[in-house]
């Protein structure tokens, strides 16, 4: 059942998939365009004097956005301190005026710029354990009328994992993310979808966790006999077509401050 965040290993998973993320990590690209063409909808090209990006990675979400939006001063926050390597090489093809970086766990205190402007987050919301103290502490750091921007997941999001193993995220569905949002920003647009990737076989979905480092939701190790237990299981409950299926839920949101 879903517990406890264990931010320690959230970072060593990611720590170690970081070289193989952007090729593996195909919905969560496709998440960093969708939300860029959100925020562009809602905001159009800028200039943004000053953006935030929280779980920065491997600069997916940099990259679509700034294809699509200016930007005069961009910070950028990942658990991993290498993401700074890849956003820099982003703004090799996309320069800005001012760049900074934080490196560490968003929800542990550390340093958030003022007078922002922008906050994105693609992917990465999912991992906060307190949703709703990250929405009261990051309005402070927003002007009136500046916009928060984030996709996310739902409950449906792996349910193949969690309904075999009894373990996950604790998702929140669309409804109570746009209750609790509700509290400190203004609604402008929210959705989901549901996408289902294919693989030949229950291992290849397994190496695909592996490869992005979506998996640091525990640290238990199979037995041979547990991990059979598994394959025999996916085969039987999750066949699609010729192999089976692997679904992800994505929700995508779009908040202002008020302009006061």
């Amino acid at each position: 059942m879903p517990g406890m965040i264990d931010k320690q290993l959230v970072r060593e998973r990611f720590e170690r998939s970081l070289r193989s993320y952007a090729k593996h990590a195909v919905v969560q690209n496709r998440m960093a365009s969708d939300l860029s063409e959100m925020v562009f909808r809602q905001c159009g090209r800028g200039p943004f004097g000053r953006v935030f990006e929280v779980g920065s990675g491997t600069g997916a979400l940099t990259l679509e956005l700034l294809k699509r939006c200016r930007a005069e001063s961009y910070f950028a926050n990942d658990i991993v301190e290498e993401s700074r390597i890849f956003l820099e090489d982003v703004f090799e093809r996309f320069p800005v005026g001012e760049f900074g970086f934080v490196a560490g766990d968003i929800e542990s205190g550390g340093a958030i710029p003022e007078c922002l402007d922008l906050v994105v987050s693609n992917a990465t919301m999912q991992w906060l354990g307190d949703l709703e103290g990250f929405f009261r502490r990051i309005r402070s750091h927003v002007r009136p009328g500046g916009v928060l921007a984030f996709s996310t997941f739902g409950p449906m999001n792996m349910q193949e994992i969690a309904s075999i193993e009894q373990t996950g995220l604790p998702y929140l569905s669309i409804g109570e993310i746009t209750e609790l949002a509700g509290k400190y920003f203004d609604i402008a647009e929210c959705r989901e979808e549901q996408v289902k990737l294919e693989f030949t076989t229950p291992e290849a979905v397994l190496r695909h966790i592996r490869l992005t480092g979506v998996n640091g939701v525990s640290r238990k190790t199979w037995t041979k006999g547990r991990y059979r237990q598994f394959l025999d299981c996916y085969l039987e409950r999750f066949p699609s077509g010729e192999g089976v299926s692997l679904t992800y839920h994505p929700i995508y949101c779009c908040l202002k401050k008020e302009n006061s």
